[in-house]
């Protein structure tokens, strides 16, 4: 079964959270993954997944098989035999090493590569930072988080200080240019949206 980082031997600096386990599937001990990502590609191809559980240190643990099934992942572990073992490991999150990830081709990205990217409008006007991207089934979202103004101070705006992000959908309408190499994506999206 999967087993703690051995003393001088920890997880890669390049894991990226891919995944979490929802359950067992059948008898045998295989385990149902949802991936964080309609493409599963790197979560399929990867031998090794590092779990995590409630802050626990991440273990390893070697894939022996893996398919896609109905939009989820399911594996079969080295050392998990059966079902009650494959269930232990429900809500562990599942990371893997970034070079496990597929070559994308030019002008295409990972959504991880876009966390932390500052968003300027048009204006040339900063709005934030991405915090995170979601995915409401019609479009992907991209979560900005605003910068926090000092309290009890208004906004250029006169709007309370502190609003928490703003949502932009990540369509052609909205986000006109994402700049990898510089960390900046450009939208058309006021400060008062």
């Amino acid at each position: 079964m999967n087993k703690p980082a051995q003393p001088g031997f920890s997880a890669p600096d390049d894991l990226v959270t891919v995944g979490h386990v929802t359950g067992a599937y059948g008898i045998q001990g295989w385990v149902r993954v949802r991936p964080y990502s309609a493409e599963a590609d790197a979560l399929l191809n990867a031998k090794t997944w590092w779990l995590e559980k409630s802050g626990l240190p991440k273990q390893d643990v070697e894939v022996m098989q893996s398919k896609g099934h109905s939009g989820d992942v399911v594996a079969r572990l080295t050392g998990v035999a059966d079902r009650n073992a494959a269930e232990a490991l429900k809500g562990n999150v599942v990371h893997i090493s970034r070079k496990h990830f597929p070559v994308l081709d030019d002008g295409e990205f990972y959504w991880v590569d876009l966390i932390g990217a500052s968003v300027e409008n048009l204006q040339g006007e900063q709005l934030g930072v991405v915090s995170d991207l979601m995915d409401n089934g019609a479009h992907p979202i991209l979560r900005v988080a605003v910068p926090v103004q000092e309290a009890g101070q208004d906004d250029a705006k006169g709007k309370p200080a502190g609003a928490p992000e703003l949502l932009i959908p990540f369509v052609d309408q909205f986000v006109k240019t994402v700049q990898q190499q510089e960390k900046k994506i450009i939208v058309d999206w006021g400060l008062d949206y």
